[in-house]
This record gives C-alpha cells, structure tokens and sequence, in this order.
C-alpha cells in the first residue's frame, strides 16, 4: 500500500506519484533485526505537538551564543526548548507575546526578550526531524560521551594499539528519520582513530629523515589532516603551517589583552609547552564561532594535537589495519550486544530520562524487527554447464569447467628477470596447462630477461620491444609492491604503448596455492583479451547496463575523475568504459551524459540496434547532490538520449547507489549471523519518499556486512519492482575478478577498479584503444 505521508519541503521526492508498491513478492520470506530503535511520542499523540517561536531582542544584539546565554536565564519560565539564534521550538504553549527581561553581562545594558507565537507545526515539518536530533545530542552529552566532530565517543573506554601508536575511541552515530511508517532512530557503532604521536613528534621525525628540507616534508604531512586537541577536545583541519610563529608568538583576547601561546595555555589550561622553537599549525574556525564575535584563523601548538585517522601508508600495512579490525570488525552478536548495552545507558540515565520526559517522548527498548526476502540461487552460464552459486560463491564446482567464451592468446610477452627464470618458466607453463582445460587457448610467449628490477629498466624493455611490435598482452613478473614500478609498467601499458598487461608477485611462483592463482591469472588474463568466464541468465531482451564512480586523484588536489562502465551485449559479458577529468559538477553532469551517449552508440556498432533497456547505476552521489544529479545529469540525458532514439522512445532507469550507510541488518540462526546473500529489504526502514530497497548480495568473512542502498530516481521502462531487484542482484555475479558475488553491480565495481587505477597511479585516461577491454582487472 502506497505510504500517504505527506513530504517535507526540505526532502527531495523520487517516489512517483503513479507508483503502487515498491515492495516485491518473490523469494523465501524472512524476518531480520536493524540497528534501529523506535522513537515513541505516540502515547501522547492526543496532546503532543511542537509550537514554533520567533525570538526578538531589543537592543538588537547580533552574536547568537550572547542571545542564547540570555534567554536560558529564563529557562524556568519557558520549559524544555532548542533555540538556534531566532526560531525557538517547545512542546510547551506559552502565551501568543511573552516578554521578558535580561541584563548583558558584558555592558550591564537591559535587553527586552520578546517571544512571539508563530504556529504549531504538523508532524510532517521537517523540522520535527531537526528536533528531535537536537535533542538527542543533549541525551548523549549526558552520557558522558565526547563530541569529536559531528560524532560521539567514549573516550574513557579508549583502546591503545601500542604497537602502531594508535588508539580507538569507541563511539556512536545516531540518526533520527521519518522512515515508512515511524519515526526511527539509527544507532551504528564506530570507532574513531587517534595517534598516540604529537605533530611536534612528526615534525622531529621528518627532521630526522631529511633535514634539509624537514619544512616540505613536514607540511605534506599535516596540511589536510585534522587534528584532536586533547585540552578541549575539539578537531580542527589543518590549513597551513607558519614558520614565522612560535608558542611566543602573542595574539588578542576578546577582552583585547595581548598574550602569548605559552602563557595563554598556562593560565586558561594549566599546560607547560615544553619547546619553543616549534612552528604553529593554522587553521580556520567553523561559522559559528566566526558569527560569535571570534577571528577567522586560530593558531594551534603542534605540541598540544594529535591526528586523526590513518594516512595511506598506514591503510596499506597489513598487520595495522589487521590489528585495528579486532575491535573495528565485530560480528553480528557483538555489534548486537554493544547496541543494547547503548539503548539500556539512555534509559538508565536519569538526566535522559529527564530530557526525554520533557519533550514527551519515549526511546523503545527493542531493536527493530525488519520483514524481508531471500532472493533464490542464481544459475551461472558456462560453456556447456550451468552451476548453482549457493551463498554466493562458486569456485569449486567450476574447477576444469570451460569458459563461456575462451580466447586465444598466441602473440604475448613476458618480461621478468633473470635470476627468476626458471622459476618463471615453470609458472608459464603451468598457465599454458591450466588455461587449456578451461578453453583458454595459451601459446608459448616470447621472453626478455632483465638483469635488475628498476622502474626504469622494465619501461626500456617495454619501450624497445613494443615500438618494434604489438603483443595481445605483456606479463610482467615484478620482485615485490613497489609502486614507483607498478606505476611505470601501467603508464607504459595503459597510456603510452596501448597494451593489455598483467603485473604478478614473484612470491607466487612459490606459493602452495600455485596451481589455484594460476587458474585465477588465466581468467583474468582471458577477460583482459574480450573473453568472458561466464554469465547470467537475462531475460530482458536488448538490456544495457551501466555502472559510475568517481574519484580524486591522489597526488593533485582537485583533480577528480569520472569513470564508467557498461555492458554492450545481451550476455552482459562484454564491455566498453571510459573516464574522464572533470573540474566542476556541471562539467561532471556533461560527461556524464557524454560517456552514455558513447556507451550507446558502441552498443549499437556492437549489436546493429539501439538498447532497449538502459539501467544506470550512479555511484559517488551524497543524499544532498541527488536534486541537482536528477536536474542535471538526468534532464540533460533525456535530452541527448531523445536525439539518439528520435524522441522519446529510449526505456531508462536511473539508479542512486549509496554504499555508505549506517544500516544494519541480523538474521537469527541460533546465534546472531549476517543476513543469507540475496537478501532483499525494501520496506520499514526504506523511506516513504524515495522509490528505493536495500540487497545484501555479499558474504563477509570477518565482521558485519552493510547493506547496499539502491534509490530509483527516474524510470520510465515499466518494469515491475521485482524484475530491477533481480537484475540488480544478477549483475551482483558478474565481477571476474574473482568467484563469489560482490556488493554493488558488476558495472559500478568495474568502474571503481577503473577510477583506483586511474586515480592512484595513472593521474591520466588511459588510451582509448583499450575501451572495449577490461585491461584494468
């Protein structure tokens, strides 16, 4: 039954209006937990409403922390309210004009506070939401947790991981919404990252590792970061760094007296600052404190922060990130456990209890209780076989199985060096064997041997030998991860010298698992030549899907890329992708509607006919860009696509695909476990104004799997609900990387492995030889 909620203003609606149901019917019915809690206000329905006030003050007084210090000293008089400089909401009625008087400390002058009756507001105002927010802020600063950032932490309940100078704050993200049919209020665990390091400890480290250029060094360490100042806990982003300043260095109070740093933490904090020659940090202070009266830039005392999160370096040690997964990674059970444990303190609490008995309001005991749908087994097509994926993983029964479309590799190349060769030769032919029972058909390579591993001596060797000649593929045999190396034989393969290559591990020529990453090689290698291991069964005749994501590149700051991905035929196994740099976000809706137009028209040069169907999935979008990707991106498609198919003849459905959400979903089986793959949620925790369901489509070894939100925001196919669920979890088994289901379509995680490669180490769009290639596998 379709939800007759009426939208606030502030929400943007893709639900159409002529829709019937979004829920749909197939598959084994099921009921699952949430992280989520009910807010009650119902048992007081008769009488609960929320009542607007405008707030004036006479004199005028402009500094919003001054107007609030002022009307709390009638707090008594006035009752429970949330004031944010001008509007004050309560559940109190108070009288239509009430007036009341206040003395500014600063001056002794006497303000009149005049508070006006504006209206009561339904309970579909946005701002109830808003509300209700606030003041369950004010119940979790009751607690006794940390505000840093938007979020909460326990910081007496931290976790020191000694080994690496870390430790983890414990914590919570809270959320209240209008769900489908109550008000519901999130509750996800999180973990908030902190070096036990000063920045004085890092900038004697970048002197200790080049002393004669420590400042560089030093700057592109901290600009960017943020910062934890432990005297008040506040976060800051680091802005620059001034080599001019010290802790000597005087700057003006509010009251106009002139101190020093070191004086100033003294007296207001009791902390000596133990070097003086340290330079200071400079960042900015956020608007609202600009809007109280204070500066712009605040100098801080690199000796007094401490960074939060983790840089590259440090997501890429194996053993760190390993270490931190221990208490970041729970399971189902545990996350259950902690999420209980934080419902009981809120409703054990006396000051909450307090808070939530002034606002009239109740928090449900409960975790939330979530019908669902586990969707059935998906059949893959192979050459002559078909095989069940069950919970979404099928490598054993496809061993020996032959692809469904094996490729030929005769003219190939392989680079490693010398002292490797017989270990290499081994390997070769190891591939050759295991390539021909798949149907892979593998010739002898021709071989360079190199007699050092230099970034430079394997550009040379591709250089000379694919200016001479072009091979089907280059297979380059690297010592270890360098990426300097990586880096070289990528912008060599990728950019200059158009090539399909494939990088591998020295150390897997050595492995026990030889034979297994042998045959996962062969099949990248295959699918990297236009081959294709295996598909679905797809019952839409001339579908094409399409797949977004967008990244920063990371060695240039406001340099973002664009890529895309699609599949050009009706086995949804072969592809065409593109990517591009854009500048602004109406340059990024242009080439949005560029790359599409060029996905079609090779779909076209591929099958002689136009698609049917068209199913985008735009990846990389926040919930506040949806208005202007739907204006933007989607108007201006129609448009372009109105000129391909001669009107309005073309069949689209334009998808939002949001990875990172807070919702949690349990599947009790004796203990709690994580949902079975294929499971479908697109009611209770959905939204009543978006046409939208959540897949879980992965198994997770470790830790708790998170769901993948999927919104329709433009769809005009006429398509059942149940068949974009499907397709949906379909595409979900076709990433050839490797041989279970993955968490978002195929097309959306071919494009984020194409943005990685591009943004991380090309910084460039490959050449365009290599568009109907997966050459970035």
């Amino acid at each position: 039954m379709k939800s007759q909620r009426r939208p606030p203003e502030t929400i943007f609606v893709t639900r159409p209006d002529n829709l019937v149901t979004k829920k749909g019917t197939s598959g084994r019915r099921i009921i699952l937990s949430s992280n989520y809690f009910k807010l009650h206000t119902e048992e007081f329905a008769s009488t609960w409403c929320l009542y607007k006030y405008r707030v004036d003050f006479e004199p005028e007084e402009d500094r919003t922390v001054v107007r609030k210090g002022m009307l709390k000293l009638h707090k008594e008089r006035i009752g429970s309210y949330i004031f944010d400089g001008t509007v004050l909401y309560t559940t109190a009625r108070l009288p239509d004009i009430l007036e009341l008087l206040s003395i500014r400390k600063s001056d002794e002058v006497h303000i009149k506070i005049t508070i006006r009756f504006v209206g009561d507001m339904s309970r579909d105002d946005p701002h109830h939401i808003q509300v209700f927010n606030i003041i369950m802020r004010k119940c979790l600063e009751h607690l006794r947790l940390q505000m840093v950032g938007r979020n909460y932490y326990d910081a007496n309940n931290k976790i020191g991981i000694h080994d690496y100078k870390l430790e983890l704050w414990p914590g919570y993200v809270t959320s209240i919404r209008q769900h489908e049919y109550n008000i519901l209020m999130n509750c996800e665990v999180t973990h908030k990252v902190l070096r036990q390091q000063t920045l004085l400890d890092v900038l004697l480290d970048c002197y200790k590792y080049n002393s004669y250029d420590f400042r560089s060094e030093f700057c592109r360490n901290v600009i960017g970061i943020t910062v934890l100042t432990d005297y008040n806990k506040y976060t800051y982003r680091i802005e620059d760094v001034d080599f001019d300043a010290s802790p000597s260095s005087t700057f003006s109070m509010k009251t106009g007296e002139v101190i020093s740093y070191r004086d100033y933490y003294w007296q207001k904090y009791t902390i000596r600052i133990t070097d003086m020659t340290q330079p200071m940090l400079v960042t900015r202070t956020k608007p609202r404190v600009r809007n109280a009266g204070q500066g712009d830039l605040v100098y801080l005392v690199p000796e007094l922060c401490r960074a939060t999160g983790l840089t590259d370096n440090m997501r890429e040690n194996f053993h760190l990130m390993k270490a931190l997964s221990v208490y970041t990674h729970v399971n189902p059970e545990t996350r259950i456990a902690k999420l209980r444990t934080f419902n009981d303190r809120l409703r054990r609490e006396s000051k909450v209890i307090e808070e939530l008995r002034q606002w009239n309001m109740k928090l449900d005991p409960q975790l939330l209780e979530v019908p669902a749908r586990i969707l059935s087994s998906e059949n893959l097509q192979f050459h002559n076989t078909a095989i069940t994926c069950d919970e979404g993983e099928w490598s054993r029964k496809m061993q020996n199985v032959p692809l469904l479309r094996g490729k030929e590799l005769r003219n190939w190349m392989v680079i490693g060096c010398e002292h490797e060769r017989p270990s290499i030769e081994k390997f070769i032919k190891m591939l050759m064997d295991v390539s021909r029972r798949i149907s892979f058909r593998v010739g002898l390579p021709n071989t360079k041997w190199i007699r050092d591993d230099k970034s430079s001596t394997y550009t040379e060797q591709l250089e000379y030998y694919l200016s001479k000649f072009t091979p089907d593929l280059v297979f380059c045999v690297v010592s270890n991860n360098r990426a300097d190396r990586y880096i070289a034989i990528k912008k060599k393969c990728c950019v200059d010298r158009p090539v399909p290559s494939q990088v591998f591990l020295q150390k897997n020529l050595h492995a026990r698992s030889v034979m297994s990453i042998a045959t996962k090689v062969a099949i990248q290698m295959n699918c990297k030549l236009g081959g294709a291991p295996w598909t679905i069964e797809n019952k839409l005749r001339g579908l094409m899907t399409i797949g977004f994501d967008i990244c920063h590149d990371a060695s240039t700051r406001g340099k973002d890329f664009l890529a895309m991905v699609a599949t050009v035929d009706q086995t949804l196994t072969q592809f065409y992708s593109s990517i591009t740099l854009y500048h602004s976000k109406e340059e990024l809706a242009e080439q949005v509607c560029t790359g599409i137009t060029k996905a079609v028209q090779a779909y076209r040069m591929n099958n002689r006919a136009l698609p049917i169907y068209l199913i985008i999935y735009r990846d990389g979008v926040s919930e506040g860009e949806i208005p202007q990707v739907y204006e933007n991106e989607v108007g201006n498609l129609k448009k372009k696509l109105e000129e391909l198919y001669y009107g309005p003849n073309f069949k689209m459905i334009y998808i939002i695909v949001s990875k990172r959400i807070n919702t949690k979903l349990f599947f009790k089986r004796g203990n709690w476990t994580n949902p079975p793959v294929g499971t479908i949620v697109d009611d209770v925790v959905t939204s009543p104004f978006k046409y939208d369901f959540l897949l879980v489509s992965q198994q997770v070894r470790q830790g708790t799997v998170s769901p993948i939100s999927f919104s329709i925001i433009s769809d005009n196919t006429k398509l059942d609900v149940e068949t974009i669920q499907q397709v949906t979890y379909k595409l979900t088994h076709l990433y050839y990387n490797c041989t279970n289901t993955v968490r978002v379509p195929a097309p959306c995680h071919y494009a984020q492995k194409l943005s990685y490669l591009v943004g991380k180490y090309l910084h460039r769009p490959p050449h365009t030889q290599l568009e109907n290639q997966l050459f970035f596998l």
